[in-house]
């Protein structure tokens, strides 16, 4: 049985399965870690076309199923993914990622894959749909939010499948969507030196939507400052978060960066 507590529903069905696996990167090579591996729906199909797969899962019950299982290239990891060091789990190897992940928790659980970015070369996530039409929104869009200009700083996104609540079990009251995550993103070629203050500053920026930017930004300098620095940026006095790309977020925090 899911426990709802822990947001469990199990991609049950084996033709999404199938589905899922054939958007996946087929190297024998690569080294993959599972995130909520459940009893082990995905786990077999990856751990065949995995040199080495560690599956970290919550639930100690379905932990210790999936050890008795004995997958020969498996390792099973019991706890929060939160609380990992993805870098010794994986011997600070290049790894690539996937989840089915609780809805609840999608936005912490990317950003704790974000710390460790240079190891990863790619992250195929099953979340709420909604959730990853955010991720994919482009600057001018509805859903253009912090969480979209964070993951496509560290990555590509691209939804590569929508999935029914039927695929699972049981099933959520939501779409789903698969949302395929190469990277780098652009952080290869903005050369932000402080990577946290930088994302601290998006999410300033878009503290609340409604407000010009420099309404958000007067915490960090005054009217006159905020001003000039969005002229230097070549960006209207009544700018919005929702309209900047990433690009215009790095001009602009140098702009205000302390002299």
């Amino acid at each position: 049985m899911a426990r709802q507590r822990l947001g469990q529903h199990f991609l049950s069905a084996p033709g999404w399965q199938e589905k899922i696996l054939g958007t996946l990167p087929r190297a024998l090579g690569d080294v993959w870690v599972e995130i909520g591996p459940g009893h082990g729906e995905m786990t077999r199909h990856l751990a065949r076309r995995a040199r080495r797969l560690i599956a970290i899962e919550a639930d100690a019950r379905l932990a210790a199923a999936l050890r008795d299982a004995a997958l020969p290239n498996v390792t099973i990891v019991s706890g929060d993914v939160l609380g990992q060091d993805l870098a010794r789990l994986t011997d600070n190897e290049l790894v690539r990622v996937y989840g089915n992940l609780p809805y609840y928790i999608t936005s912490p659980i990317l950003h704790q894959l974000f710390a460790y970015a240079d190891r990863i070369a790619s992250i195929h996530i099953v979340i709420q749909y909604e959730v990853a039409a955010r991720i994919v929104a482009r600057p001018g869009r509805r859903e253009y939010g912090y969480l979209s200009a964070a993951c496509q700083f560290y990555t590509h996104p691209k939804i590569a499948l929508k999935i029914p609540p039927g695929a699972f079990r049981p099933p959520p009251q939501v779409q789903s969507a698969l949302v395929e995550m190469e990277l780098p993103g652009e952080r290869a070629s903005l050369g932000i030196r402080n990577e946290g203050k930088f994302l601290k500053f998006i999410q300033l920026c878009f503290g609340q939507k409604r407000k010009v930017l420099r309404n958000n930004l007067r915490t960090l300098a005054t009217d006159d400052r905020i001003g000039a620095a969005l002229e230097s940026s070549s960006l209207r006095p009544d700018a919005r978060a929702e309209q900047l790309s990433l690009a215009q977020f790095a001009a602009l925090f140098a702009a205000l960066a302390p002299k």
